[in-house]
């Protein structure tokens, strides 16, 4: 639980303070299943359907458990895996900051509720459930009396994630329907690069730069926790590890880079302009292009705040990463 919540807190500090990382959670023509009809807006409710103010317990991933609505209806999130909450149909009333996300477009009324969280900020938009992508105790105590607060394991994978959400935000079988639409998706994706020259067995590194030439590879969070699925790329050993060991990112020296360079090396542009220019220095630089990927012309750049671990990121690229290697 310890490790599980420092990630998260480091994670979301780098990518919701607008500086980096992320893209997470451990693993989007759309052929992933359309999202159902929203079951939220951010305009005060006025009257209550029946039924909706129906309540159950509800056991969440620390093991609290809690008298949630049945049909909630203006649902707060705050973790990295909004886009999770909008696969199924639930436009949540408030987040943290979703700038330059893929479906920052189609929640444009949310509020951002801060990071750390904003007790204040969340209670003025009458939630009747707040979903706490952390493990922080004090900061969740503090929300419980906002609103019905369960916390949410974001790193946990894809599949688990939305029949968790599911099951919370009463969308089962709409989770069951993404699933199965996103497996085949992805499914004919991988068979199309193979069909194009991606070999059985190749490697690939997710690399970031942070502010203060600090580089970080990425292990268990955001995009590695697509490409390296089953049908896709090998991490080498060394991230294979990290993953094992529940990393979501190591930071490593520039030195380290020709044993931790696989195949191929994707770049996960940086939000902070000073983080951009340091990763555009480190592509300039000697020891990077000895790389053989980078010799090889096989280095693919993505948007940080784009290429990520939530539902629809993952619909994104989905679609994005062949256009990607397939050029």
């Amino acid at each position: 639980m310890k490790r599980t919540k420092t990630i998260v807190t480091l994670l979301a500090t780098f990518a919701f303070a607008g500086t980096l990382l992320l893209g997470c959670g451990t693993d989007k023509t759309n052929t992933t299943a359309p999202a159902p009809s929203a079951t939220a807006s951010p305009a005060a409710e006025t009257t209550v359907p029946q039924n909706e103010s129906a309540t159950r317990d509800f056991t969440d991933w620390t093991g609290h458990t809690v008298q949630v609505p049945t049909n909630p209806q203006r649902v707060i999130y705050h973790g990295e895996t909004t886009g999770d909450l909008i696969a199924l149909g639930v436009l949540p009333v408030g987040t943290t900051d979703i700038t330059g996300a893929v479906y920052e477009d189609l929640i444009p009324d949310a509020v951002d509720v801060g990071f750390p969280i904003e007790p204040e900020k969340a209670m003025s938009l009458n939630p009747d459930l707040i979903i706490f992508a952390n493990a922080d105790e004090a900061q969740y105590e503090s929300l419980s009396k906002v609103a019905p607060t369960v916390t949410f394991d974001s790193f946990a994978s894809l599949d688990d994630r939305m029949r968790t959400l599911g099951d919370l935000l009463n969308k089962k079988q709409e989770a069951e329907d993404w699933i199965t639409a996103h497996h085949t998706a992805t499914d004919d994706m991988w068979k199309k690069l193979r069909e194009n020259g991606l070999k059985e067995g190749e490697t690939a590194t997710v690399l970031t730069m942070y502010p203060g030439k600090r580089l970080f590879v990425m292990a268990g969070a955001g995009l590695p926790q697509f490409i390296y699925e089953k049908n896709g790329f090998k991490p080498l050993p060394q991230v294979a590890k990290m993953i094992e060991e529940g990393q979501g990112f190591v930071e490593i020296s520039n030195e380290v880079l020709p044993d931790i360079a696989g195949d191929r090396l994707f770049i996960l542009t940086p939000v902070a302009a000073d983080a951009r220019n340091e990763s555009n220095e480190l592509m300039n630089s000697a020891i990077w292009k000895k790389l053989p990927a980078v010799q090889a012309g096989k280095v693919y750049e993505f948007d940080i705040m784009k290429a990520t671990s939530d539902a629809k990121s993952r619909e994104w690229l989905t679609q994005e990463l062949p256009k990607q290697l397939l050029k």
